[in-house]
């Protein structure tokens, strides 16, 4: 499935996530990351009320989309379980050792000058450059 570029609904998206990003901070003071805000939502985390909302904000946010006529997009996934299995562990892998993910040091990292975040950010980057090169041109 090939999507033509829509300028105007990726700055509305990047507008959006960014003002996400500065709500919680200025009124939880809490930095938006979902690897971490998923993990305080288990059993065993603490603070979990916000959390769970935070999720169901993700999740409830397309559906209410789909509700007003915004069209659904279907993500492309690949044929080999295997290799979206393998795939997840990798990024939890990567996620835990670069202690976050790519909406915390990206998105709210970088907005705080962060230098681990920026490193962080540029090695997610690089990797996911590499990766998309190997599917793309040498794994056919």
């Amino acid at each position: 499935m090939v999507t033509t570029f829509e300028p105007g609904a990726a700055a509305l998206g990047g507008l959006l996530i960014g003002l996400s990003a500065v709500l919680l901070m200025w009124l939880n003071g809490r930095i938006a990351g979902i690897s971490g805000i998923m993990a305080g939502c288990m059993p065993t985390g603490g603070d979990r009320g916000w959390r769970l909302a935070f999720m169901a904000g993700l999740i409830g946010a397309p559906l209410i989309g789909l509700m007003f006529g915004i069209a659904r997009v279907e993500p492309l996934m690949p044929a080999n379980w295997g290799m979206l299995i393998a795939a997840g562990l990798l990024v939890g892998f990567g996620t835990r050792m670069a202690g976050g993910c790519t909406s915390g040091h990206g998105v709210c990292g970088i907005a705080r000058l962060s230098p681990r975040s920026i490193v962080a950010t540029v090695t997610f980057m690089v990797a996911a450059f590499v990766v998309v090169f190997i599917a793309r041109h040498v794994g056919g």
